[in-house]
C-alpha cells in the first residue's frame, strides 16, 4: 500500500471494476494459472486482494496508530503481469492517533464500513459466494490481529477473537466474519482453521492450506 500518485500503473478501484479491468485480470490469471474452474480463479485472486488490503492497514493501525484512508471509492489498484493484485494506492497518509487503543471491531471497522462490502458484492457477481469472500478476508485479518496483539503470550495462542465469535457488529448489524475462523487442536497444536474452503485445490500447482483447510480431504493431500 502506497500513495496513489506514486503507484505505477494504478487504476481507481471503481473504474477497475466498472470498465472491464477486473474481468481482464481474472482472464489473465486463469490463463497463467491454467485454472479451469472460474470460482477457484476468482477466489485465489481475492486472497491476494484481501491480503494486500488488510495486512498493511491493520499493521499501520495497530503499530503506529495510523488510520489509512481505505474507502473503496478513493483507492487505486495495480496488477502484476499475471493479473494478480500487486499494490494499492491511497490519496494521503491518513490520520495519526494512539496505537493499539481500540478493540478488534474498532480496528477493522473502517474496512467494514467503507470497503469490504463493496468488493464482496463485485466478487459475488463473478459467481463466488459472499461467505467465501468474507472467509478469504477473515484469515488475513485474524493473522494480523494476532500478530499485533500486545497482550498475547508467545507459545500460547489466544482463544477465538471476538470478531469471529460475535454474531452482531457494535452497530447491531450482522457480523459477516462470525464463525469464519475458529481455533482448533490438531496434532497437539492449536491452529486457526477456516470455515469455508478457498478452493485453491482446484488450481494446478497451488500448495494446500494444510491442516488449516476447511475440507478434511485437503488437509494432507497426497
Amino acid at each position: 500500500m502506497m500513495l496513489a500518485d506514486e503507484l505505477e500503473g494504478g487504476v481507481p478501484l471503481p473504474e477497475f471494476f466498472a470498465n472491464g479491468g477486473f474481468e481482464r485480470s481474472i482472464n489473465r490469471y486463469a490463463e497463467v494459472s491454467k485454472g479451469e474452474d472460474r470460482r477457484a480463479v476468482v477466489s485465489m485472486w481475492s486472497l491476494y486482494y484481501f491480503a494486500g488490503l488488510t495486512i498493511p492497514y491493520i499493521l499501520a493501525r495497530r503499530l503506529a496508530g495510523q488510520l489509512l484512508p481505505v474507502a473503496f471509492e478513493e483507492m487505486s489498484i495495480a496488477l502484476n503481469d499475471d493479473g494478480l493484485p500487486r499494490a494499492f494506492g491511497v490519496h494521503h497518509h491518513g490520520s495519526i492517533g494512539e496505537a493499539d487503543r481500540v478493540d478488534d471491531f474498532g480496528t477493522v471497522g473502517p474496512l467494514l464500513d467503507s470497503h469490504l462490502g463493496e468488493v464482496v458484492s463485485r466478487l459475488k457477481a463473478c459467481g463466488i459466494a459472499p461467505k467465501l469472500c468474507w472467509n478469504n478476508a477473515a484469515v488475513y485479518i485474524d493473522y494480523t490481529l494476532r500478530l499485533t496483539d500486545a497482550h498475547s503470550v508467545a507459545g500460547r495462542p489466544a482463544p477465538d477473537l471476538p470478531l469471529f465469535v460475535r454474531g452482531c457488529l457494535p452497530n447491531g448489524g450482522p457480523n459477516p466474519f462470525c464463525g469464519s475462523v475458529k481455533q482448533v487442536e490438531d496434532g497437539g497444536q492449536m491452529i486457526q482453521r477456516r470455515k469455508i474452503c478457498c478452493l485453491r485445490y482446484m488450481l494446478p500447482g497451488v500448495p494446500s492450506c494444510g491442516n488449516r483447510c476447511a475440507l478434511p480431504s485437503q488437509r494432507n493431500p497426497q
